[in-house]
């Protein structure tokens, strides 16, 4: 009942920049969350951010991402971007937008998921 659409991913080179997006359409209604999530080949799906819809500060990045990943949101279009600057190999992997009435940093709590986005950092 819920449809996410991820876009912004690409190739870039070590300290360059990307600006994911993610929109939630469909029955979003109790959707409040939306978050981000990775994976690299061979690694655990692991948490970046997540962002309420309700309260602009509700905000949590995971240790990776702070001081270089920056979630900005539009509410009225159920959208979140995600700024990346400074990017650097380990940020390689598949993107995931989630959403959820939850607001969690765990994967398992998440019912709606994207197709993924791919960014690759090059050495």
């Amino acid at each position: 009942q819920v449809q996410l659409v991820e876009s912004g991913g690409g190739l870039v080179e070590t300290g360059g920049s990307l600006r994911l997006s993610c929109a939630a359409s469909g029955q979003t209604t109790t959707t409040y969350n939306m978050a981000w999530f990775r994976q690299a080949p061979g690694k655990e799906r692991e948490f970046v951010v997540i962002a309420s819809l309700l309260n602009n500060d509700w905000t949590t990045y995971a240790d990776s991402a702070k001081g270089r990943f920056t979630l900005s949101r539009d509410v009225a279009k159920n959208t979140v971007y995600l700024q990346m600057d400074k990017l650097g190999p380990g940020d390689t992997a598949v993107y995931y937008c989630a959403a959820e009435e939850t607001y969690s940093i765990l994967a398992r709590q998440y019912k709606y998921w994207g197709q993924g986005t791919q960014v690759t950092v090059s050495s």
